[in-house]
This record gives structure tokens, C-alpha cells and sequence, in this order.
């Protein structure tokens, strides 16, 4: 049997990226709670969790676009100290683009990309940094840096997850507790099918399967990256980005408007 290493809470747990983080977890030792909608998938799977690893597997049937299934979460994570890593993964996208779409499903797009994972991450900083120990992983996309690939408002939810990421992190620096921001390519998960498209229209180099990506992203979290990126090949191409990035904020606010901007 492993060696324990607490609790992890994965959301989104029952099939795609979810489902792979939990078996990969439990693999490496860790009790884990599933959280998402569908209570057959989460039961079956920890089932086969207890089964193959030997681990603790709870399921939770929660819908994270309601605030009272997220509150229920966010009361876990303050009040349960074995519970030592958040996965945050539940997502979804639109069907079709934003201009597609109804009022209702962009709110229910926000609710549960940026309201559930923002709110777990706040409860599971606080809850860890107390302990100085800990680590938030969240699942974002390589999207929040490319947005013009593809329908803005989810874009810009996984840039939202990414900002969430940095700034957090960077609060958390010397509390002991990690923080992560996973940025996913194309991968061949049932978002696609769920969004009226198909991985398969894609070229075929471009779409990751979810076990390769969830392996490179805990590698990642092993190394103690901050954002992980694992189609990317050439480190650099993030540092340049990063870097620049980096660069604006000692000009980014002054009493005077620029030169350019002066009549």
C-alpha cells in the first residue's frame, strides 16, 4: 500500500482530465474526494480506485454552478485538515459561440469556469496556508494567452484562472503552499462532443490524450512550476512571454498620460 499523503479534491472528477487526475493521485497515494454531477461515473470510479490502490474514495454529487453545492465544498476544505490538494477542473464550454448563445448559458459558462474554481481556491489558500502546506492546482488553457483561436468568453474564463494562478501564488510564496496553473491544449476529452464539436476535426498532432497531459502537469507540480504548459516544447517561448509581460508592470500606472496620448 502507498504511503498516505492526505486527501485530494478533485472537481470535474467523473471522466476526462478529472477522472485521470484522480487515478494518478491515488496512484501516488492519496485519499481523494470526487466531486462532479454524474453519481453513477464517480461511484464506479471509486470503486475502482479503493479496488486497484488501496485508497480512501469518496464522491460528492455536486452540481457547481449552484451556490449551495459550492458552499458545501468550501465548508470541506476549511473544516477537513486531511484534505491537502484542490484540483480545480470542472469546466465547460458553449455550444457555438458567444453570439450563439443565451444569457443563461453564458452566466452558467462564468458560474462554473470562474465563480466555483475562484471560491475553492480562496477556501483551500486559507485552509493551507494555516498549515503552511498544500498545493491548488488549476486547470486553465493554453487559450488564456491565445484568445483569438477560439470563442472569447470561455478564453477569457481560463485567462481569468491563469491571473488567479499568478496572483495567488505569489501571495502564498512563503506559506508553504504551491499553487499551479495547468494550460492544456487541444485534448481529447467530452467537452468537444458537449460543445457540438469533435476533436477529430482537429489535426491529429495537435490533440493531446488526457493521460499524457495530466502525467507532464504533476510532473510539472513536482518541479514546482507556477504554469505549466505541457504541448509546449520550447520553454523559452513562455519565458520571452512571461518576461515581457513582467516588464510593463513599472510603467503600467502614473498621474500623467503618456507622451503619445498628449494633443
Amino acid at each position: 500500500m502507498q504511503e498516505a499523503k492526505g486527501t485530494a479534491l478533485v472537481t470535474g472528477a467523473s471522466a476526462g482530465i478529472g477522472a485521470v487526475y484522480a487515478e494518478r493521485l491515488a496512484r501516488r497515494g492519496h485519499d481523494v474526494i470526487l466531486a462532479a454531477r454524474d453519481t453513477a461515473r464517480l461511484t464506479a470510479l471509486a470503486e475502482r480506485l479503493r479496488t486497484t490502490h488501496g485508497v480512501g474514495a469518496e464522491i460528492v454529487t455536486a452540481d457547481l454552478t449552484r451556490d449551495a453545492d459550492v458552499a458545501a465544498l468550501e465548508a470541506r476544505l476549511a473544516q477537513d485538515p486531511a484534505i491537502t490538494l484542490l484540483v480545480n477542473n470542472a469546466g465547460i464550454t458553449l455550444k457555438g459561440g458567444l453570439l450563439d448563445n443565451d444569457a443563461e448559458a453564458i452566466t452558467r459558462l462564468i458560474a462554473l469556469n470562474v465563480t466555483a474554481p475562484t471560491r475553492l481556491a480562496t477556501a483551500a489558500a486559507r485552509a493551507f496556508s494555516a498549515r503552511k502546506a498544500g498545493a491548488i492546482v488549476n486547470i486553465a488553457s493554453v487559450l488564456a494567452v491565445a484568445p483569438e483561436l477560439f470563442e472569447g468568453a470561455y478564453s477569457g474564463t481560463k485567462a481569468y484562472l491563469l491571473n488567479l494562478s499568478l496572483a495567488l501564488a505569489a501571495q502564498l510564496a512563503e506559506s508553504g503552499v504551491r499553487v499551479q496553473a495547468v494550460l492544456p491544449g487541444a485534448t481529447r476529452t467530452e467537452i468537444w462532443e458537449k460543445s457540438g464539436a469533435s476533436a477529430d476535426a482537429l489535426p491529429p498532432e495537435w490533440v493531446m490524450e488526457a493521460d499524457v497531459l495530466v502525467d507532464a502537469a504533476l510532473l510539472g507540480l513536482d518541479r514546482g512550476e507556477v504554469v505549466t504548459i505541457p504541448p509546449l516544447a520550447d520553454e523559452g517561448l513562455w519565458q520571452a512571454y512571461d518576461g515581457a509581460r513582467r516588464a510593463l508592470a513599472p510603467h503600467l500606472s502614473r498621474r500623467e498620460v503618456a507622451p503619445r496620448y498628449r494633443s
